[in-house]
């Protein structure tokens, strides 16, 4: 068994066997949760980047903090769905731990958001993370609904995402402040 910073490094460098191993381990689950906290406060951080509106910065990064984790317990909920329920293989096992600890480390990239604090960066951060996430999760998603079809895992997770991105604008435009 690998340390958790040694899990994270494979996660966010998409290594299947860390996946593997985060689907196994039971104790992982603190740690998965552990890593979508810390990527939601950095990307509500690095979210300060863009924001110049006169509003006090923490209110600001706990806003963006809270859409962020809601974007990925929006976007967690949506694969759990759409993956083990509406587009599963014949070989596909659902279990709600393993898809959560997986699905958690794939998260890892986000941790690079706190970069877009500089607003010239924030822009480019966010997309690269973005994508970055997003090629994690399939993986993520592959090994732990035990797809043979990277094609699936790739539907699920961008159908998912693009529903999740419309629920946490929904968030966003109902958790803003009012100017």
């Amino acid at each position: 068994m690998t340390t958790f910073p040694h899990r994270l490094m494979g996660a966010s460098v998409l290594d299947v066997d860390t996946y593997e191993e985060v689907e196994a381990d039971r104790g992982a689950t603190v740690q998965a949760l552990i890593v979508v906290l810390a990527s939601s406060l950095a990307g509500g951080i690095g979210a300060s980047g863009f924001i110049h509106d006169g509003h006090p910065i923490a209110q600001g990064i706990f806003i963006w903090s809270a859409i962020s984790l809601v974007a990925w317990a929006s976007w967690a909920l949506l694969v759990f769905e759409i993956g083990g329920r509406l587009l599963p293989e014949q070989e596909t096992r659902v279990d709600v731990g393993e898809l959560m600890r997986t699905i958690g480390f794939s998260s890892a990239p986000g941790l690079l958001r706190i970069f877009g604090v500089v607003p010239e960066l924030a822009l480019p951060v966010f997309i690269l993370t973005t994508v970055w996430m997003l090629v994690a999760m399939v993986v993520a998603v592959r090994q732990a609904l035990d797809y043979r079809s990277t094609a699936r895992a790739i539907a699920v997770c961008a159908l998912g995402l693009a529903l999740a991105l419309g629920i946490a604008l929904g968030f966003g435009l109902l958790a803003a402040p009012v100017s």
